[in-house]
């Protein structure tokens, strides 16, 4: 069976979830990760929702073991380990912008992605339009940091 657009798409997705997940050793309740990409630039980004609270991946500890027993860290988030993170979901990022190129679909320039790991289920928000290329001082950080914030206020 030939795959298609559709399957490549969310083989791709649901790599960027298990490199997310491993990174927290599954201890992590909903992943939020952030995809964009506009004219020659790509951004990734994720963070977690562990034990009820919202965290930023070099914050994962403290949503783990508590914020005052820092000295018995559980997880790796070296320097070194988030920017592997981020490289291969910057690389799941340009293949599925080959795939987009391969099949003649448009590519999205955002996508926030939404995993619940108990119910096993990704849901995904897809923008199309120019985000912050046409802006002087946005850029995907700012978006990502919204977007964390939005969260973390509704939890």
């Amino acid at each position: 069976m030939t795959k298609v657009f559709e399957d490549y798409f969310s083989d791709l997705q649901a790599d960027m979830v298990s490199i997310c997940l491993e990174y927290v050793h599954n201890k992590a309740d909903d992943i939020y990760i952030y995809c964009s990409y506009e004219p020659e630039m790509y951004a990734f980004d994720v963070f977690y929702r562990i034990n009820n609270k919202v965290v930023l991946k070099h914050k994962v500890n403290e949503a783990i073991i508590g914020e005052n027993d820092q000295e018995n860290t559980i997880l790796n988030v070296s320097e070194e380990r988030q920017e592997a993170l981020l490289d291969i979901g910057i690389k799941d990022l340009q293949e599925i912008h080959k795939y987009c190129k391969e099949f003649g679909r448009e590519m999205p320039t955002e996508m926030k992605l939404h995993y619940d790991v108990k119910k096993n289920s990704l849901k995904g928000q897809y923008k199309y339009d120019l985000v912050y290329s046409e802006d002087d001082e946005l850029l995907p950080d700012d978006i990502f940091d919204l977007w964390y914030e939005e969260i973390k206020s509704n939890s």
